[in-house]
Order: structure tokens, then sequence, then C-alpha cells
């Protein structure tokens, strides 16, 4: 078998183009495996809006049927197709602006101003930095100092 990142790195050149000609988004691949088997994990998006089963069953089809025309993986393994999910981290400047508005929990590296970790509507974004409103006054922060920054279930 190719080394995992080859074989991340063919599936995203082969899957891409199927899952955007359905109207939604690649937006991660993984390799694992797990005690019930090798899992090769699909995650897509849209925009708008939120993924749904039909949207994951319709994209593990033609996924699927794409890698029984490649064949990369010489062992046994499971295909599963889902949505990234509504509280993972944020990972790309697109997961930035589809929740401008929204509330977000951001950890920090180190404290800022004694708090480790804020909840905070997301105002505005740029490569450097983003701006967070809580209790009506909105504060730059670093990017680099950001551990994680997630979408606010509450």
């Amino acid at each position: 078998m190719m080394n995992k990142k080859n074989l991340l790195d063919l599936c995203w050149k082969e899957f891409e183009p199927i899952v955007n000609n359905l109207g939604y988004i690649l937006d991660d691949i993984e390799y694992v495996k797990e005690p019930k088997g090798n899992i090769l994990r699909v995650y897509i998006d849209k925009d708008q809006g939120t993924i749904n089963i039909d949207d994951c069953e319709k994209s593990s089809k033609l996924i699927s049927d794409k890698l029984d025309e490649i064949d990369p993986i010489d062992e046994q393994y499971y295909l599963e197709v889902s949505s990234p999910g509504i509280d993972r981290p944020f990972k790309n400047n697109r997961d930035y602006s589809k929740n401008i508005g929204n509330l977000v929990i951001v950890k920090f590296y180190a404290p800022i101003n004694g708090e480790k970790e804020i909840t905070g509507k997301l105002i505005d974004f740029n490569d450097e930095s983003i701006a967070i409103e809580r209790k009506d006054k909105v504060t730059n922060f670093d990017r680099k100092k950001i551990a994680t920054i997630r979408l606010s279930l509450f």
C-alpha cells in the first residue's frame, strides 16, 4: 500500500471533483486504524446550510465507485462519508466566514487578560486576527495565540 500521505493526496485529487459536482465541499479526508478496522473517512460540507444523510449517501455512492475504479487501498477498510460535525474546531477561512455572526468558543494557548477561554460573537477575521464581541465590546485576538475556535452550541 502507498504511504498515508500519498493515499490522502490521491483521494483528495479524485474525490474533490465528485463532491464539488454534487454541490458540496470536500472538507477533510482521514485514514485511521480503529478497533473495528481501517476506516477511510471523508468529510463533506456546504457553503450554506448543513449536510444531511441524503447528501452523505449520494457522495458515498460516487466515492465508493471511484475507489473501486482506482483501488488505492490493498487492505480491508470501511468508507464513511459524513459532515464535519457542528462542534468541530475551525480549520480554515471558510469555517470562519461561514460562522460570522455566530457565538463561538475560543481557547488560547496561554491566558489573555487572565482568560484561557472566552465565548463571544465572531464579528470579523483576517489572516492575522479575529474580532469577537462580548458584552457590547469588540476585541481583536491574534490568530497565532488561538489553540482552537469552534461554534458554541449554547
